[in-house]
């Protein structure tokens, strides 16, 4: 689809505007296959979240985790499978710890990659450490999940995340549980877990910026 009037960048802005959660979700669902289109649409959210809307960037973490784009900046740099999975959470935290900072010069997907490839760089930098590295030199991901487990305040902002994202932290980050355990109590394969902890945990973070 192209850039006109009604490609899937406005359609977007307009259910957005419209405060029709219904028509959001449904324009969601159809993200063109035609790659501007859909940056123009990832754009729009990145800049409605820099912006301050919570809503936008719940949109935009959802179409990063589920677009791969995330993982695919990852790989640029990282070959294992693990430490993929891990820094592409790293990538979705730091993408919502750092979005009011995207102005819209570059491509959204061009910002997220590269905080991709910092947050890669970060850990082959743990990764190789001769010296014992201090205890906060750690990942983004389990910066924020340290948080949630440690600081009440934090646990308490977690009541305002999306259900399906709320449960899956508060096992994983708040229990405890490994990932086996959360899927096995939620009825859902890990991999749908690990996707629900980690856009949590992005959203987590968006809403303490905002705070």
């Amino acid at each position: 689809m192209g850039a006109g009037r009604d490609g899937w960048a406005e359609r977007l802005a307009a259910a957005l505007d419209a405060g029709d959660r219904q028509a959001v979700r449904r324009v969601v669902g159809e993200v063109p296959a035609d790659r501007e289109e859909r940056d123009r649409g990832l754009d729009l959210l990145a800049q409605r979240s820099a912006a301050g809307s919570v809503a936008a960037f719940e949109l935009l973490a959802e179409l990063v985790d589920e677009l791969g784009l995330a993982r695919s900046g990852v790989r640029q740099v990282l070959i294992d499978e693990s430490a993929v999975d891990d820094v592409t959470q790293d990538t979705l935290v730091s993408m919502a710890a750092s979005i009011r900072s995207f102005t819209g010069k570059a491509r959204f997907v061009t910002w997220l990659f590269t905080i991709a490839h910092h947050r890669s760089v970060d850990h082959l930098r743990r990764q190789r450490a001769t010296a014992p590295l201090a205890d906060d030199d750690v990942g983004e991901a389990v910066r924020i999940s340290s948080m949630i487990a440690t600081r009440q305040a934090v646990r308490d902002l977690v009541s305002r995340l999306p259900g399906q994202y709320r449960r899956a932290v508060e096992l994983r980050d708040i229990e405890g549980l490994p990932y086996t355990d959360v899927a096995q109590r939620l009825d859902l394969n890990v991999n749908t877990v690990k996707s629900h902890v980690a856009r949590g945990r992005a959203l987590l973070t968006r809403l303490l910026e905002s705070t």
